[in-house]
């Protein structure tokens, strides 16, 4: 029988699961072992993603130097599909590089530019990590699409090598990434899964890291939605269709918190998710017309102990030193307790960013 639980048990279980209750969630890399992976996004409004996140659950404490290192000194995690994961699961990783390309168009365009590859391959073995601007474009057939990446074949051929195991992005020199040798940068293989098995465990890691997902949860630009049977069945009081749940977080103590979370932050993404148990309206503006925004470029949704409440339009303006804030969207009325957790928060991100806090 599916387990019931109600909206508030639910939203508890998310809010939790993503290390944002009370509840100290250890250092940077347990945090990034909790969530899974850290979306890269080059947008840096207030900063980037990645930053944005640990700093929602770790504090003005956390230094994004640190993940840099974690990144390309000691190799704690690693670049894939545009995250940061954790080295420990880049075996169960291995298993879809395995059987990489996934699709017919790449595989014959690959065997078309195998002088290419073999070039591309060569060249890196001999002359360390590289940029892609410092690598010849030597196809003998040119990347097939009409889109943004239409005839950018050395980028096309990183990204398959990259995808295929055979080459590893190492760091970056500003937004530009690096590669190098999968073979070089890697550590060795400790255990081999079948795709099957890795797609089962790799599950149960999203379930932990979510806590609750709808069945039919959609798929991000970065990372598949569904969990499979992972975890148990579950419905939820007044939500629409069936939910799996990770057992383990049921009945859990749960004491909240105020946090500003970014647009690409885990708990936000899936929007059926946060229309059915928080109720709560949110689209990221960016990519509209000034006129057309309701809550600003790039919002920050406002998380008060297990509800979604409000919105906060602020841009890091870092000629000026400040961090401004245009205005502070109430979905809900705030009380004096919600009011006073977020200026806290934003006195807290304007510390972490050095800069001067400007309300409206």
């Amino acid at each position: 029988m599916a387990i019931h639980l109600s909206r508030d048990e639910a939203r508890r279980i998310a809010v939790r699961a993503q290390g944002l209750s009370a509840e100290p969630p250890g250092d940077m890399l347990a945090v990034i072992r909790r969530l899974n992976f850290l979306q890269i996004d080059p947008t840096a409004a207030i900063a980037p993603n990645a930053d944005l996140i640990l700093w929602s659950r770790l504090g003005p404490s956390y230094d994004p130097a640190q993940l840099s290192a974690a990144h390309e000194v000691t190799h704690d995690v690693f670049e894939y599909r545009a995250t940061l994961r954790p080295t420990a699961d880049l075996d169960l990783y291995r298993a879809a590089m395995d059987a990489a390309p996934k699709y017919a168009t790449t595989r014959e365009w690959l065997v078309a530019n195998e002088r290419f590859k073999r070039d591309v391959l060569e060249r890196i073995t001999a002359e360390g990590p590289l940029q892609s601007k410092q690598i010849p474009d030597t196809s003998q057939v040119p990347w097939p699409s009409t889109g943004w990446s239409n005839n950018r074949n050395v980028t096309q051929m990183l990204e398959i090598l990259t995808a295929t195991g055979d080459l590893a992005i190492v760091g970056r020199v500003g937004r530009q990434r690096v590669w190098d040798l999968a073979s070089r940068s890697y550590p060795p293989r400790t255990i081999t899964y079948t795709l099957d098995e890795a797609t089962v465990i790799l599950n149960e890691h999203r379930l932990k890291a979510l806590g609750i997902v709808s069945a039919k949860a959609p798929d991000s630009s970065v990372e598949t939605g569904r969990v499979g049977a992972a975890g148990e069945e579950a419905t939820i009081d007044g939500v629409a269709g069936t939910w799996r749940v990770d057992p383990t977080a049921i009945d859990q103590p749960f004491s909240g918190r105020t946090a500003l979370l970014s647009p690409f932050d885990r708990l936000v993404h899936d929007r059926n998710r946060l229309a059915g148990l928080w109720g709560y309206e949110y689209v990221l503006e960016m990519y509209k017309p000034e006129a057309s925004r309701r809550w600003g470029f790039f919002a920050l949704p406002i998380l008060h102990d297990d509800r979604l409440v409000g919105k906060v339009d602020a841009r890091a303006d870092r000629k000026a030193g400040e961090l401004v804030v245009r205005a502070i969207h109430q979905d809900e009325g705030f009380t004096a307790a919600v009011r006073d957790g977020v200026q806290a928060e934003l006195e807290s991100l304007a510390l972490w960013l050095g800069m001067k806090l400007v309300l409206p």
